[in-house]
């Protein structure tokens, strides 16, 4: 194996190993599993959440009260990630999506911002050392913005099935000639 190869594959596994640290940092809040989430956060790491800031212990027990007393129910959702690797730190923004089905007042409400992390590998491990928590926006769901007849047009570009009809199954991935250049006139 190329050292140039063996560098590449390294990146790609911190890179996943940051990556699973994020997703298990959801499933841990979302499931109030106050182990899993200890295993997300060095010992001396600070979390930011604005309206706590401390380490991971206290943040846990925070966030599991919080949540308990606040909401039935909640999904935390990440999706954009970017991760700057520097030998054993690594910067990292990961945009998060949340939603909560509330004890009062608002049955549902939603939200989303980033995660903006310090991540240091130690002892061949990645965990946050120091994490921002940044809302972004927030609110409860409503109409959609959309005409029905735009809604129509946005859903045109493919079929969204439970089967394998879906888009997601199309080999190769085509695009209608006659679609080309198509544009909604709102």
């Amino acid at each position: 194996m190329t050292d140039d190869l063996e560098i590449m594959i390294r990146e790609l596994h911190d890179r996943q190993c940051i990556r699973d640290k994020l997703v298990a940092y959801c499933r841990a809040v979302d499931r109030m599993d106050r182990d899993l989430l200890l295993t997300v956060y060095h010992p001396d790491a600070i979390d930011d959440h604005g309206l706590f800031v401390g380490g991971p212990e206290e943040f846990a027990d925070w966030a599991f009260g919080l949540h308990q007393a606040q909401q039935h129910s909640h999904q935390h959702v990440i999706a954009n990630h970017s991760c700057e690797l520097d030998g054993d730190v690594a910067h990292t923004e990961t945009y998060w999506l949340f939603a909560a089905m509330n004890r009062y007042p608002e049955a549902l409400t939603i939200g989303g911002g980033r995660y903006i992390d310090r991540f240091e590998k130690r002892n061949g491990e990645w965990r946050i050392a120091a994490r921002k928590c940044v809302p972004e926006w927030g609110g409860e769901p409503g109409p959609s913005w959309l005409a029905p007849e735009a809604a129509a047009a946005l859903a045109s570009s493919g079929t969204v099935s439970r089967d394998r009809s879906d888009s997601s199954y199309e080999r190769p991935l085509a695009i209608a000639a006659e679609r080309v250049g198509y544009r909604f006139a709102f």
